[in-house]
C-alpha cells in the first residue's frame, strides 16, 4: 500500500476529487494549508499600506492506494490539477506499513 500526499491549488479540488473517483479511488482526506515553494508569495494592498502574503493557500489531498492504484492516481491527480502555471503543485507517495479499519478491526488491503 502507499499513501499519495498531493499538495494542490484550492480551486482543483473538485476536479481532483472527481477524477480521482473515476479511477475508483472513492475515500481521500483534504486539509486546507497554506506554503510556498517557487511560487513565493504575492505583495497586496490593504488601506493603503503594503504587506507581503509569504504563504499561500493550498489544499494536501491524502489518499491511502494498493500498489497497483499508485500510477492511475497519480495520473488523475495530474490531469485535473495541472494548469500549466507555477504553483500547480506537488505529489509525494509514501509506503504504508499497514491499515486497520477501526470499526470492524480488518488489516491491510481490506481496510481501505
Amino acid at each position: 500500500m502507499k499513501k499519495i500526499e498531493a499538495i494542490i491549488k484550492p480551486f482543483k479540488t473538485d476536479d481532483v476529487r472527481e477524477a480521482l473517483a473515476e479511477s475508483g479511488i472513492v475515500g481521500m482526506t483534504i486539509c486546507e494549508v497554506k506554503g510556498f515553494g517557487r511560487q513565493k508569495g504575492h505583495t497586496e494592498l490593504y488601506r493603503g499600506a503594503e504587506y507581503q502574503i509569504d504563504f499561500l493557500p493550498k489544499v494536501k489531498v491524502e489518499i491511502v492506494v494498493a500498489d497497483e492504484q499508485v500510477d492511475a492516481a497519480i495520473e488523475a491527480i495530474i490531469k485535473a490539477a495541472k494548469t500549466g502555471k507555477i504553483g500547480d503543485g506537488k505529489i509525494f507517495v509514501y509506503p504504508i506499513e499497514t491499515a486497520v479499519r477501526i470499526r470492524t478491526g480488518e488489516r491491510g488491503e481490506e481496510a481501505l
